[in-house]
């Protein structure tokens, strides 16, 4: 029974009936996870993001390499004094426009993963052509006064034109030997067909450059995807994150109106229990007290006497309930008025004295005379000290003491202390007995059982009045209870001021 009971609370919590509900969340976080740990990343997993990015790139680079193409161009007129480079500049210029043509579609048309393989292989014969172009000057014949000369524009502007291609297409695989391979072909055809020191020593610095150039673009381009998976991996976290915290969020929903519900449910319940009880309660006393006539067997008056005890106690029961209930219900209202927090502790050991002296139990008082009055609800500190001071009474043996001390906080507050020595609670049973019905093993074995339920409330009644309840105990030592209230609820008392005329005021004013 008690074990069906227990999953049917756990449904109120999280209702596990509705995964099919929840199925589609569910399958979103395994789908993460699932990519988080066996998900590539190698280029083909990032390729169109990588292509998206040399896109973009060539897009904003647009302007330099005509610029260079052309500043290449005037110097080298200026110097081998040859118009024929003009025709190798338009044939530049127009390859390039095409292939800015073909980024500005790219990038218009959002690269998919279907079509990214088919854009990879158009950039890429783009580069090709490209590099045919600038075989085309490297295998243009420098016809100058001056051949060192014009030998040293022809190397630098290769080696100007393989940096600006080796910084601006990283992202793309394979460009700088795409690009350049065939410069290097044709600078070492030219060296082994002129067998020139010059021309040997340029091809050979070119093919360094080239792959140097290359090691540094092979680099950028795994930084470049490594930077996408770590991206890509903290976008997966962050949905994962985000799906959990949507379900937190709904369990807890789902927990509080659960928690709503049973507080609703038990207001209810207790109050149309407090009903019937009452009159039970009111039979069985007339009963055991004889009002009516007395009762031929005593064993029915002794009954009587029982059927009455036990309502009692039932009574309280279903009143914590009602009271905690309507403070987890939010319809627990304070009626505050100006009350005396020593007044109130003297009307509560006076209402527990009976009980302590069946017991044998001494209560010892410590009050701070001349506390001044607090803004609280009286009822319930009354409840509170009362719930306190029976605590103490039930777990302190025969022949024990209890002091209730009284008095102000170090942070202008006040508070009342009541301490038994009785035999304790275990440090590690502390907040047991401070949740809604829980017991510590030593009150389980009393044989003054309660409900588990007072010092909950304590702790809700004392946060309705913005203080705080503290718990200190030790085992077989005893046990001390603190109420404290905030020193925003102490009424100040203002000295009266004095019935001064008028014309008298005015002239100490004056003065």
């Amino acid at each position: 029974m008690s074990k069906s009971a227990s999953i049917i609370a756990d449904k109120n919590i999280v209702d596990r009936s509705r995964t099919r509900r929840n199925k589609a969340v569910f399958d979103a976080v395994k789908a993460t996870r699932e990519r988080l740990q066996y998900g590539s990343t190698g280029t083909i997993a990032f390729e169109r993001e990588m292509l998206q990015m040399h896109v973009v790139e060539m897009l904003h680079g647009a302007t330099i390499m005509p610029l260079f193409i052309m500043l290449a161009t005037g110097i080298g007129i200026y110097i081998t004094r040859d118009i024929e480079l003009v025709g190798w500049t338009f044939l530049a210029l127009t390859t390039h426009a095409v292939c800015l043509m073909f980024a500005r579609r790219a990038h218009k048309q959002t690269i998919s993963t279907a079509s990214a393989d088919r854009w990879l292989k158009t950039f890429q014969g783009m580069q090709i052509v490209i590099g045919l172009i600038w075989a085309l000057f490297a295998a243009y014949p420098m016809n100058a006064e001056n051949m060192s000369l014009a030998m040293f524009y022809k190397g630098g502007t290769l080696l100007i034109a393989l940096s600006i291609t080796a910084m601006s297409n990283f992202m793309l695989r394979r460009a700088i030997v795409t690009t350049f391979l065939p410069v290097l072909v044709a600078l070492g055809i030219n060296a082994a067909h002129s067998q020139n020191p010059i021309d040997i020593g340029m091809a050979l610095m070119f093919f360094m450059a080239m792959l140097f150039c290359h090691y540094i673009t092979r680099r950028l381009h795994n930084t470049s995807i490594k930077l996408l998976s770590f991206q890509s991996e903290k976008d997966d976290l962050i949905a994962e994150l985000e799906v959990a915290n949507s379900m937190s969020d709904e369990a807890r929903r789902r927990a509080e109106e659960a928690n709503l519900a049973k507080s609703r449910f038990l207001a209810s319940m207790s109050h149309e229990l407090r009903t019937p009880l009452n009159a039970i309660l009111g039979f069985s006393e007339v009963m055991a007290s004889e009002i009516l006539g007395p009762l031929n067997n005593p064993l029915y008056k002794e009954y009587s006497a029982d059927i009455n005890r036990s309502g009692q106690h039932l009574l309280d029961l279903i009143n914590e309930i009602l009271d905690l209930s309507r403070i987890e219900a939010g319809r627990y209202e304070l009626q505050e008025e100006a009350v005396s927090l020593l007044e109130i502790a003297e009307d509560c050991i006076g209402m527990i004295q009976l009980r302590a002296r069946g017991k044998n139990i001494r209560i010892t008082q410590q009050f701070e005379r001349s506390l001044p009055h607090v803004w609280a609800d009286e009822k319930a500190l009354r409840q509170v000290v009362l719930n306190l001071l029976s605590n103490a009474v039930k777990f302190t043996p025969q022949g024990g003491e209890i002091s209730i001390k009284a008095g102000w906080t170090a942070r202008g507050g006040q508070y009342v202390s009541i301490r038994d020595n009785g035999p304790g609670i275990p440090e590690e049973e502390i907040p047991v007995v401070l949740s809604a019905f829980g017991q510590g093993s030593i009150a389980i074995k009393s044989a003054e059982q309660g409900t588990g339920l007072g010092l909950p409330i304590v702790q809700a009644i004392l946060s309705k009045h913005d203080g705080h309840f503290v718990l200190k105990s030790k085992l077989r030592e005893g046990t001390e209870a603190i109420a404290i209230l905030p020193a925003k609820r102490i009424l100040q008392t203002v000295p009266a001021v004095e019935d001064v005329p008028v014309i008298e005021r005015r002239k100490r004013s004056f003065a």
